[in-house]
């Protein structure tokens, strides 16, 4: 498992169905190796931290492995990473790997899986299309958010090191699985 782009984002402002939306949603791809403080990599914003961001989504993961379904349901063979807001895309950690719970190391950064990703409107703005976010649930590709533990940088290429994971716990996919049957 490794970091295959570290993308960040300033919040900015785009048209989307005759109104104005801030949103930090688009990111892309930085070079060399960017510091993690506190809830953002240097040169990452959010637009609305009470629903994006925090403690819990600090930093968002986004399986490379997703990009070619999406290249070709989308018909946009440029889809560039940092395309779904990612923060991390990653090679090798996918939903059905990690769990709720593990303990990471990325770079010097020691971070916990938290959560699956719940797109907000944001999603359709930034594609375009106001059918992603239905798309996006169908795939079941939803990506994870995660929790700082230990502050630090990382950089494209980090081996991701699995610390700990807790006796029984959930996958992601698991997770969205449970999600979707107690709706």
């Amino acid at each position: 498992m490794n970091v295959v782009s570290l993308n960040v984002g300033e919040v900015e402002v785009i048209r989307w169905e005759g109104r104005q939306i801030r949103t930090g949603f688009r990111k892309h791809p930085v070079q060399g190796r960017i510091p993690l403080r506190g809830v953002n990599f240097l040169g990452d914003d959010q637009a609305d931290r009470s629903v994006h961001g925090g403690r819990r989504k600090a930093v968002y993961v986004y399986p490379s492995e997703h990009y070619g379904f999406w290249r070709e349901t989308l018909v946009s063979p440029s889809l560039g990473w940092g395309s779904f807001g990612e923060n991390l895309t990653t090679s090798g950690w996918l939903e059905s790997t990690a769990c709720i719970g593990d303990n990471v190391r990325i770079g010097s950064a020691t971070l916990e899986v938290t959560q699956p990703r719940s797109p907000c409107y944001k999603m359709n703005a930034a594609f375009g299309r106001s059918d992603m976010i239905e798309r996006f649930y169908r795939s079941r590709r939803s990506g994870f958010y995660l929790a700082v533990i230990d502050e630090g940088e990382m950089g494209t290429g980090d081996p991701i090191e699995l610390l700990s994971r807790r006796p029984g716990a959930p996958s992601v996919s698991e997770f969205v699985t449970s999600e979707e049957s107690s709706d």
